[in-house]
């Protein structure tokens, strides 16, 4: 076992972005988007090393944009459809912010990395 130098943030959506995914203008299998299921297997999230919530809010303060885009584009390439208006407090209504501060790697092969290929979204017409 290995203590690993990040901390993981868990992103847990909230039912009014279930509610935005729901009312977008293609079909979503409502069974299956459902708040139940989307906080079941969330997105999470390597970050440096946070010892408290204080640590926990500078991450956030600085990186709420990219996470929220990151969520919104998981589900619709069309930026056109996301909330016009994205502010921090609008992030905090629509996700939630768990934090596991020790992060233990429990695998013997190394820690592998693949760059996050940027989305290309469509230019807006």
């Amino acid at each position: 076992m290995y203590e690993v130098n990040r901390s993981v943030i868990i992103v847990k959506p909230r039912q009014p972005f279930v509610d935005w995914l729901l009312g977008l203008p293609f079909e979503i299998d409502a069974d299956e988007v459902n708040l139940v299921n989307l906080r079941r297997d969330s997105n999470a999230l390597l970050v440096p090393a946070i010892e408290d919530y204080d640590d926990l809010r500078a991450v956030l303060k600085q990186r709420w944009p990219d996470i929220f885009e990151a969520e919104l584009a998981d589900w619709c390439a069309d930026d056109t459809l996301w909330p016009e208006k994205r502010t921090q407090n609008l992030f905090s209504q629509w996700f939630e912010i768990e934090l596991s501060s020790v992060l233990t790697d429990l695998c013997d092969e190394p820690l592998e990395r693949e760059a996050y290929d940027d989305i290309e979204l469509p230019d807006a017409e």
